[in-house]
This record gives C-alpha cells, sequence and structure tokens, in this order.
C-alpha cells in the first residue's frame, strides 16, 4: 500500500482534536489542552485559516499529522513554514509516516518560495531529537524560545493601552 500525504478539511475536525490529545498525552501537557473542535473549525477552516494540517494515511486510517503555518523571515525576506505539530500514533511509528510528512512539507515550502521549513522539540524528547538530526536537521541552541499567554498576555497588552499606544 502506498502512503496518502492529504490537507485536512473542515470534516476532519474531530480527528485534529483527537491528534492533538493524543500528541499532549505522549508530551505529558495533556492538562494544557483547552481546544474544541469547534475552535479547530474556526480557526483552520474559517474565514481566515491560520494553519494547515497535513494526514499520513494508509489504508483509508489516518497514521500521522503535522499542523503547520507560515512565518517570516525578515534577514532572508521571504515566508517560511513552521511545523507546530507532528505526531504519528505510537502503533504506526517506525514506518516512515513522519519522514514522509516532513517531506511533503518540505516540497510545499520549495512550491511556496519559502526560505526554511522549522520547528521546537522538547528537550527531553530525544527520540524526536534523533529522528530530526537523521534527516540532516541543524539545532538552533543559540535561541531561545519565549511566550506570553493567558493573564501575562493580557497584562501586556493592557500596559501599551495604558500609555496611549
Amino acid at each position: 500500500m502506498e502512503t496518502q500525504i492529504r490537507f485536512a478539511t473542515k470534516a476532519d475536525s474531530g480527528e485534529i482534536l483527537d491528534f492533538i490529545r493524543e500528541l499532549a498525552v505522549y508530551e505529558k501537557l495533556e492538562d494544557q489542552v483547552v481546544v474544541t473542535k469547534e475552535a479547530l473549525e474556526a480557526t483552520l477552516f474559517g474565514e481566515r485559516a491560520f494553519a494547515e494540517v497535513l494526514f499520513a494515511i494508509e489504508g483509508g486510517v489516518k497514521c500521522g499529522f503535522a499542523l503547520f503555518f507560515h512565518n517570516y523571515s525578515t534577514f532572508l525576506g521571504q515566508p517560511g513554514i513552521y511545523l507546530e505539530d507532528l505526531f504519528v500514533r505510537p502503533e504506526h511509528r517506525k514506518k516512515g509516516y513522519g519522514k514522509k510528512l516532513l517531506s511533503h512539507l518540505a516540497q510545499l515550502a520549495i512550491e511556496r518560495g519559502c526560505g526554511r521549513l522549522e520547528w521546537s522539540v522538547l528537550n527531553w524528547n530525544q527520540t524526536a531529537i534523533d529522528f530530526y538530526m537523521s534527516l540532516g536537521a541543524e539545532a538552533q541552541d543559540e535561541w531561545t524560545t519565549h511566550r506570553l499567554s493567558g493573564k501575562r498576555l493580557v497584562s501586556v497588552a493592557a500596559k501599551g493601552l495604558l500609555k496611549g499606544q
């Protein structure tokens, strides 16, 4: 059987949510998943799509997924693709689905005129790190990710408003 890589549609929203929940369990972050099927439908398939999803399918079974979106490199003057989530279900691992999803994303990046494909990986996830390194990916150790979310995001936004900005 040949693996099919296809874009998700709105009808896949429930299965996308299932993949997100399975990934969260794997990453030991399931308590952080608050997204709903309706939120996915609105943000992935609504008037403005903020991200896209690919599925790896074999014999009608969704084995893996990749959720990604475009970013922009000011240094390159080109868009890029940022891979937010890549997950292959445990029973389908070591069969090439992750490689096929990444290869498809790399081809898509080239077709769309992107200068790079990048992602983050949890420091403890040595299996994923080894997989990415085997493909020739380079760790960007000189960068540290910073995040504002929830109350901190609201607080910083409010500070700008208070100063009349």
